[in-house]
């Protein structure tokens, strides 16, 4: 919409325009306003049934905390934090079910009108636009659907460069200072041998050139850091989260961007999320290109990069396949994210390669128990189906189950469980008939 008056008011005062019953928009990450929050939260006793959507939460938020009976504000979320999972074991936070490139689509096919949006961005610029910092993703969609648009200022976040990254003045109603504290940091978990045996059978499959999509995580910043040490170079860099491996790899002068076939030179990412030296790294650096996540996470447009190297997590997976990547039973732990999305367009990608991995083995309870399993935990989530599961690679090995049949899949899965839990599997698997009597089981390729 454009002739919006960009009107400055207070904080009480944006809050104030809420009323119960409303639908409100906070955005995504570090795109989440805190000063309004703050002051809708002291209005709690006037309101009730306000329904707020959000996605990846990175500091407690001051209506979910100051509402611990969830009676006056509902929260609905994209993709969990660790934040966000507690308050969903809770009863406070509720998932929606995704593919994180489609939500622009959702909003302008399936979701009415947002009666009121709330996105933190920098000071507006000479040009009139309000920069969104490292936050693409569907922001610009919640601007065109919004019926009252409000930006809360924050010189704290960095400039990024990108496609569409910003909320021009004439499109924003009313303007509020925000506290300017520096963006909120995620740091990644310490590297574990599991981590590094896995990522030395990734990085021996990155060749110069190979454009990159890789999540946060100890695993993906352990293949991070030994394909700096490989000397591989000139990769590129298509990516939905920009984390602090790539950033390293960047540096590192691994990073060129000069074989990619579309956004040659340029890092492309929907959203950043990290370190200080993260952000002081995209920071008006015009080789970063921060772009709507219905661009960087589109099939048709991941393909069209060659050899593209896609690099996920798990956290189950069944002998045919099935990778669980978001639940432990009904209890949620993340969300869908786009790797179902980056799986399919790298296995389409000319040369093109999806990795799932995952450690084999976690412990609960003093208990160790494997990862690998016969059928997936009840109430379990399937992120990626077995149709579209490419290389499984776990501290054992690294296997490959495209053209497989069931019996080479259980096969070749149950040589990359942990030892003591391959007989069991093995039994399992025949007891069931994914493997046949007389069967000659292949092997995957061992870790070094």
């Amino acid at each position: 919409m454009v002739g919006r008056a960009a009107k400055p008011i207070s904080a009480d005062e944006a809050a104030a325009l809420v009323r119960p019953g409303m639908w409100l928009d906070y955005g995504v990450s570090l795109g989440q306003p805190d000063a309004f929050d703050r002051a809708l939260a002291a209005r709690k006793a006037e309101l009730s049934d306000v329904k707020i959507r959000s996605c990846l939460t990175v500091k407690p938020r001051a209506v979910i905390e100051a509402d611990p009976e969830g009676e006056h504000f509902h929260s609905f979320n994209w993709h969990f934090s660790g934040y966000d999972r507690a308050k969903h074991k809770q009863g406070l936070c509720s998932y929606i079910p995704l593919n994180l490139g489609e939500v622009p689509g959702y909003y302008r096919r399936f979701i009415e009108p947002i009666d009121i949006v709330v996105l933190k961005v920098r000071p507006k610029g000479e040009d009139g636009v309000f920069n969104f910092g490292p936050t693409s993703v569907w922001q610009r969609t919640l601007v065109e659907r919004a019926k009252i648009m409000i930006a809360e200022v924050s010189p704290g976040l960095p400039h990024v460069a990108g496609d569409r990254n910003g909320v021009h003045a004439s499109e924003v109603d009313f303007v509020i200072e925000g506290d300017g504290a520096p963006p909120a940091e995620l740091l990644n978990p310490p590297t574990t041998d599991a981590d590094r045996r896995v990522a030395a059978l990734i990085a021996g499959e990155i060749e110069d050139g190979a454009c990159i999509q890789i999540g946060i995580g100890g695993m993906p910043n352990a293949v991070c850091s030994l394909i700096k040490e490989s000397g591989v170079r000139d990769l590129g860099i298509h990516t939905e989260m920009l984390t602090d491996g790539i950033i390293d790899l960047y540096r590192a002068g691994c990073v060129t961007g000069a074989r990619k076939t579309i956004d040659a030179g340029k890092v492309v990412f929907t959203f950043a999320l990290g370190s200080r030296p993260l952000y002081e790294a995209i920071d008006r650096n015009t080789q970063m290109h921060c772009c709507p996540v219905e661009y960087t996470n589109d099939p048709d447009v991941i393909r069209q990069n060659d050899n593209v190297i896609s690099i996920n997590c798990t956290t189950q997976i069944d002998l045919q396949g099935q990778a669980a990547s978001e639940s432990d039973g009904h209890r949620h732990i993340s969300g869908t994210g786009g790797q179902l999305q980056f799986v399919r367009g790298a296995y389409a990608s000319n040369g093109g390669k999806s990795f799932i991995c995952l450690p084999s083995t976690y412990e609960r309870n003093g208990v160790r128990k494997s990862r690998i399993v016969l059928e997936l935990t009840a109430g379990n989530i399937v992120t990626t189906p077995r149709s579209d599961v490419m290389y499984v690679v776990t501290e054992y090995g690294i296997a490959n189950l495209k053209g497989k049949s069931v019996p080479e899949r259980a096969s070749l899965l149950i040589s990359l469980a942990h030892p003591d839990f391959r007989e069991e599997l093995e039994r399992k698997a025949r007891e069931h008939g994914l493997i046949p009597r007389g069967y000659r089981a292949p092997k995957a390729s061992a870790a070094p």
